[in-house]
């Protein structure tokens, strides 16, 4: 079997063959953790100090999930041109090493977890208050404990797409998601696990995704990996990371803005008449960071569609049919408009059933007073975000892996965590809101350009 139907289907038949199943992959990784806190919330014995706990530790998963992408998507960007190619053996053996590097790096990570986790815990935001500490570092135990199964399964999905079966990668998360969502109340309402029961259901459907990819990986359709391949091959790793660099910083951007962002809050709640007090103290943590859980649903579809195309791209790059590359990315460009236009319209016009799914009837009016004007501001500029990621990661599916990794820096550090910080020294708390549409407006302009040099190129 081979790939060349990559270059007879219409791009738009493709495209739907390959995201679609792309983008339950990541929400359904996105969930875990969201199905986690909705659960979290409803809890009367956790509450927001439960979701401000959640807020806590969500984005040191998000540091495993980045470098589990970066391994995986470069690899299978890289395996795609490959086949493309006739290349067959070269891209076994890039598998075999992302596995392995995976793994080493998995380990490494967790060792690091365990070693700083109180002073880690501190430095996103934990110490708001002693019970959002105390929460936090229960749930962080159990998550950092599931790391190596969480990061192998997200790195062997991009490689199963990149193998044509894009399907099955859907379906090897999504069954870890519906046991974690069978789990996650029965370990925190009739058992009242609390925390540690959210974190072990999470941990355990992972384990059920890395135990259907490896079955998976025994079985490949279009490489037969063996022994040998499984080992690093330092060239490969330097062919392959970087085309997964953007992948990587679409993803830690993600914490190092919420890093920011927690301690932004947590100084300038202390500011505020309401939230500076005591009881109060935890709320615009906890809301600010259910408003990051819907963005990163919406960034996981957008993410998802431009990756879903990695392997169509790479593979029709490869074979020097730039046309097709070409429609494909004047078809991504739609469905990313309309999708942050329909995610616009949600946050505008719905921001207290959004806010009442994470269990807001249990709280002060405070709380839905912030969550609304959050929802209104924080994502105000929702089009731009979406649009920019899908530029990002379909110029790397090129194989423009420093122009993406450019500009994917511009935005994410340079504006992201720079007017995270700056803003609200002139806005207060506020500032933190005007923080994320600010940047996307800029980066749109930087990404605009870009967009209208990559159609020349394509058109040459």
């Amino acid at each position: 079997m081979d790939n060349k139907f990559l270059l007879e289907m219409p791009v738009s038949s493709l495209m739907r063959k390959f995201s679609v199943p792309c983008v339950i992959s990541l929400l359904v990784a996105a969930l875990y953790n969201i199905v986690d806190q909705i659960f979290i919330a409803n809890a009367s014995y956790l509450g927001s100090y439960g979701n401000a706990a959640n807020n806590v530790i969500f984005p040191l998963t998000i540091v495993a999930l980045a470098v589990a992408v970066m391994i995986g998507d470069g690899c299978c960007a890289f395996v795609s041109i490959s086949l493309g190619a006739e290349k067959n053996n070269e891209a076994a053996c890039s598998v075999g090493s992302a596995i392995v590097s995976c793994l080493i790096s998995s380990v490494i990570l967790t060792g690091v977890y365990f070693a700083f986790m109180d002073w880690i815990i501190y430095a996103f935001g934990g110490g708001v208050n002693s019970e959002t500490f105390r929460l936090a570092k229960e749930y962080f135990f159990w998550i950092a404990l599931g790391l190596p199964f969480y990061m192998l399964g997200q790195a062997m999905n991009p490689i199963i797409r990149s193998d044509g079966s894009p399907g099955f990668a859907m379906f090897a998360t999504l069954a870890g998601a519906i046991l974690n969502i069978i789990l996650d109340p029965i370990f925190i309402f009739p058992l009242r696990m609390g925390m540690a029961g959210a974190a072990i259901a999470t941990v355990l459907g992972q384990i059920l995704t890395v135990i259907i990819s490896v079955y998976y990986m025994r079985h490949m359709k279009l490489m037969k990996l063996t022994r040998k391949n499984f080992r690093l091959y330092p060239d490969l790793l330097r062919k392959y990371l970087p085309l997964g660099i953007t992948s990587f910083l679409s993803q830690i951007s993600v914490v190092m803005s919420m890093a920011a962002m927690n301690n932004m809050l947590r100084e300038y709640s202390l500011r505020d008449e309401i939230f500076g007090q005591a009881e109060f103290a935890q709320i615009p943590m906890a809301v600010v960071g259910i408003v990051m859980k819907f963005f990163q649903i919406v960034i996981s579809i957008s993410v998802g569609m431009a990756a879903g195309c990695i392997p169509i791209v790479g593979y029709n790059i490869g074979a020097g049919r730039r046309d097709r590359a070409l429609s494909l990315f004047k078809l991504l460009l739609t469905c990313e408009f309309v999708l942050g236009f329909v995610a616009l319209l949600i946050v505008e016009f719905f921001p207290r059933d959004l806010i009442g799914i994470f269990g807001a009837g249990n709280e002060s009016v405070y709380y839905t007073e912030f969550a609304v004007k959050s929802f209104r501001i924080y994502l105000c500029m929702i089009i731009f975000a979406v649009i920019n990621k899908g530029t990002f990661i379909y110029l790397q599916s090129l194989g423009k892996a420093l122009a993406s990794t450019l500009i994917s820096m511009i935005r994410e550090i340079l504006f992201g965590v720079g007017f995270t910080i700056l803003l609200p020294v002139f806005f207060e708390l506020d500032g933190v809101l005007y923080s994320m549409p600010v940047s996307d407006a800029l980066t749109f302009a930087i990404a605009a350009v870009v967009i209208v040099k990559t159609f020349r190129e394509l058109r040459a």
